[in-house]
């Protein structure tokens, strides 16, 4: 399946996959501020005007999140992702075990408000998963 560039730089790439309607991410290093944002906003960009409704997190170079990127993720960017017609995350954790405790608690909340999710270590697996969905 071929996917589309939207963006790359040292910190993070997006990608759209057009077949199956998933938007695709993956954090390099640590993102925080503005650069976190960016990356999500422009991936909410892609799905509204997609219409799709799966995104794929490949989080392995990210840590926790800072509190209020945490707060800004779960109030502002959730709800406009989730009402443009979100419903499946298939997420690689962080590498990083602080990482990996934040991101479960999105997860439960996510899942809670209705999106299915799968856990992943290899991205290729969640992607796979995401085409079957």
């Amino acid at each position: 399946m071929s996917a589309i560039t939207i963006f790359s730089n040292e910190n993070a790439s997006l990608w759209f996959h057009p077949e199956a309607k998933i938007v695709h991410h993956q954090f390099k290093k640590f993102m925080f501020g503005d650069s976190f944002k960016n990356v999500l906003d422009r991936g909410y960009e892609v799905l509204k005007a997609n219409n799709a409704t799966k995104w794929l997190s490949d989080d392995r170079g990210n840590s926790a999140l800072r509190t209020e990127d945490a707060g800004w993720a779960q109030k502002e960017w959730f709800p406009r992702v989730a009402a443009a017609g979100w419903k499946f995350w298939a997420i690689v954790l962080p590498q990083n075990i602080v990482g990996k405790m934040n991101m479960r608690q999105f997860i439960a909340q996510y899942a809670e408000a209705g999106i299915t999710v799968q856990v992943f270590t290899d991205p290729d697996e969640a992607l796979k998963w995401l085409e079957s969905a």
